[in-house]
């Protein structure tokens, strides 16, 4: 007891020192955060979008394939044919070299005829199998492509699947007391009421809440890659408290880096941490009865992945 209440009150001498530049800061930290999570949401749609014109291509890219493959089959047939009939003429002109020369000269000028033919088809048919290879090169490589994106788009899927396993793991032993994980549009969320974390009106975190956000830390220690945003929420019921404080935006934010401070001093990369204050403005239920308001008191915890890889994919 002797120990928590040191911490409180270094917590405490810290936070009256907070200045308005800070909480400015803070805010412009929250403004990027929040553009880059709505991004995200956005780039993660238009990865599904892009997935699927690609597959699209790909079908319609099979399909020519197939049709040049039927006509270059046709077009082989042709010139067989032509060539049984040039053998076939040959054969009577030789049959006929006794005839006049006038019907000898009509057979000459059908098989010149014919072999102008021939060259044509024979032309075309090459003309045709190298588009062929040229349209077949081109799915291959699309194909590869489409391939190349599933497999990161499943990996992402996979690694984020693993780390709310790891998440819900470490906290298990706190569902159920206010605190749920969950993923969403391919990010993890925890949420924590406020009634596992902070007395009312404090931003203080209690025992049982340090414990809980240290064990969130070991998870996320061990993940350098996954961006983390601490959203501090609030009621309804205006700030009635004295101080540094002016409202429920510098409450949910003070609340939002107390968190913050804890992942960092247990080996969280600061660097990928962000803090952001949303006071009473994204409630998830009505703030009518004071159950609503126990759950829209909370600290929500959004782990997003890095997708520079699948940027570059799609850039190439």
């Amino acid at each position: 007891m002797k120990k928590l209440a040191l911490i409180i009150l270094s917590i405490s001498m810290l936070s009256s020192c907070v200045s308005k530049k800070i909480y400015t800061e803070l805010e412009e930290k929250y403004d990027k955060l929040r553009g880059s999570n709505e991004s995200l949401f956005a780039e993660n749609q238009d990865l599904i979008d892009q997935k699927k014109a690609l597959q699209e291509s790909k079908i319609k890219l099979q399909s020519e394939v197939d049709k040049l493959a039927s006509e270059r089959e046709r077009i082989t047939n042709a010139v067989n044919q032509l060539e049984d009939k040039k053998r076939n003429l040959e054969a009577e002109y030789e049959n006929l070299a006794n005839d006049s020369e006038q019907q000898l000269s009509a057979k000459a000028e059908e098989n010149r005829r014919l072999l102008v033919q021939l060259q044509e088809k024979e032309s075309q048919l090459a003309s045709e199998s190298e588009r062929l290879e040229q349209l077949q090169s081109e799915l291959s490589e699309r194909s590869a492509r489409v391939d190349q994106l599933e497999g990161l788009i499943a990996a992402k899927e996979a690694a984020m699947q693993r780390l709310k396993d790891a998440v819900s793991s470490a906290l298990q032993g706190f569902e159920g007391k206010g605190l749920t994980v969950e993923r969403k549009n391919g990010k993890v969320y925890v949420s924590m009421e406020n009634k596992l974390l902070f007395s009312s009106g404090s931003w203080a975190v209690n025992g049982e809440g340090q414990r809980a956000v240290e064990n969130l830390a070991s998870v996320l220690k061990d993940n350098p890659d996954i961006n983390v945003l601490i959203e501090g929420h609030t009621d309804n019921v205006p700030y009635g408290g004295k101080g540094v404080l002016l409202d429920n935006w510098d409450l949910s934010t003070k609340r939002a880096t107390a968190i913050v401070r804890i992942l960092v001093n247990n080996n969280v990369n600061a660097e990928q941490v962000t803090a952001a204050g949303r006071s009473k403005y994204v409630p998830l239920t009505s703030n009518a009865t004071s159950t609503g308001k126990a759950k829209n008191r909370r600290i929500e915890i959004i782990l997003a992945p890095n997708l520079d890889a699948i940027n570059d994919l799609l850039e190439e």
